[in-house]
């Protein structure tokens, strides 16, 4: 049975708003705000619920679930695979998702390298002899910078219709806040971390002595860990078996940044085009030109183009031109808007990326447009 589930059938007489179990996601993801950690694990992930949250903040670019229950990872983990709009539209972070299956009580080096580590509701669920493994693989082996745990307040419990000894039948132990305490803070003194107590869950009105229904240890590293300590003892044997791992499209992908650098250039292209074709009809009109005569080589008065653009061509001296059925953009002008400045970063970058994909002139400073197509379009 899910946990969240069983628990609020618990709390649900109590109207936390909103469900406690969003409290504790709430809780990682203003933490993740906070502190802005790249790489975070989850541990004791079940249904990804959690992980699908933080795959939105931008900051993360590798999540890793890890469960000893590989069924219930796989019921939901579908959720944590890159959408279609992914795809049409890539972000500029790198994202990797990965899930494992395997007990917190063995040590893998997949499990390396992480800023943030999440023990949300887990540890009450371990066996005596796990969870006396579990401070070493999480706070010795693994050594992130930032470790939250959080487990029931046993205290909260008479506030709670229903429980009559633990809060879901798979718990092994619930603890009050002076167990909770004291383990937490022997395992910080054994592994050189300081501790801070939270929770979620507020209790009744004149009930405040009881605590938060979910007691939390925000648990941060106290020294940078060396590279001697980092490598030290670190097994090279993996013990977890990956069930699910999702490589989401990036910017930083040189694939997707031509497409969309490609994309950015012949959209704004096609805009300099249609403004300047309809500065020349309006200007033919206007002056009652020989509707016969054809103009060569024009260039347009700056009050053809909105006023954006015209501030980009007038700092580039050389404005978009029409000869023959062909409309010439320069390259230096299509740099100068912002969006396809950022993607590409420099103007060298911008030809590399552009070469083959859009046509250019024979010196290649100018985008290519046939006028004939905008007459098809009209």
């Amino acid at each position: 049975m899910d946990k969240n589930f069983q628990e609020e059938q618990f709390t649900g007489i109590m109207k936390f708003t909103p469900p406690l179990y969003k409290q504790r996601y709430q809780f990682i993801k203003d933490l993740v705000g906070k502190y802005k950690p790249k790489k975070v694990a989850d541990l004791g992930c079940a249904d990804c619920t959690l992980l699908w949250m933080l795959k939105f903040c931008s900051c993360i670019e590798v999540l890793a679930g890890l469960d000893i229950c590989a069924s219930v990872m796989k019921e939901k983990m579908h959720r944590l695979s890159p959408l279609p709009v992914d795809y049409l539209q890539p972000a500029e972070r790198s994202l990797t998702v990965t899930l494992h299956h395997g007990s917190v009580a063995h040590k893998d080096p997949c499990m390396l390298g992480f800023d943030l580590v999440t023990c949300i509701e887990l540890i009450e669920h371990l066996e005596e002899s796990e969870l006396k493994k579990f401070p070493e693989v999480v706070f010795g082996f693994m050594a992130p910078s930032i470790v939250v745990i959080s487990t029931p307040n046993s205290e909260f419990n008479p506030l709670l219709p229903g429980v009559t000894l633990f809060r879901h039948p798979d718990h092994k132990f619930e603890w009050n806040r002076a167990q909770f305490q004291s383990w937490a803070l022997e395992t910080a003194r054994c592994y050189d971390y300081s501790v801070e107590f939270t929770g979620v869950g507020h209790p009744p009105t004149g009930m405040e002595n009881v605590g938060f229904c979910t007691q939390i240890g925000v648990f941060v590293r106290k020294y940078p860990q060396t590279s001697e300590s980092a490598q030290s003892e670190k097994p090279t044997e993996a013990v977890y078996k990956t069930v699910f791992k999702a490589v989401y499209p990036s910017l930083k992908d040189e694939k997707y940044l031509q497409n969309a650098v490609v994309s950015e250039v012949i959209f704004r292209a096609q805009i300099i085009k249609r403004s300047l074709l309809d500065c020349l009809m309006s200007e033919h009109e206007e002056y009652n030109d020989d509707p016969t005569e054809r103009k060569s080589k024009f260039q347009p008065s700056m009050n053809c183009f909105s006023e954006d653009l015209g501030k980009l061509v007038v700092e580039k001296s050389m404005g978009p031109f029409v000869d023959g059925n062909m409309v010439y953009i320069p390259l230096k002008t299509i740099f100068s808007f912002p969006k396809v400045n950022r993607l590409c970063g420099t103007f060298e970058k911008l030809c590399k990326l552009i070469a083959g994909k859009v046509t250019l002139s024979s010196d290649g400073s100018a985008v290519m447009l046939n006028t004939e197509h905008e007459n098809e379009e009209n």
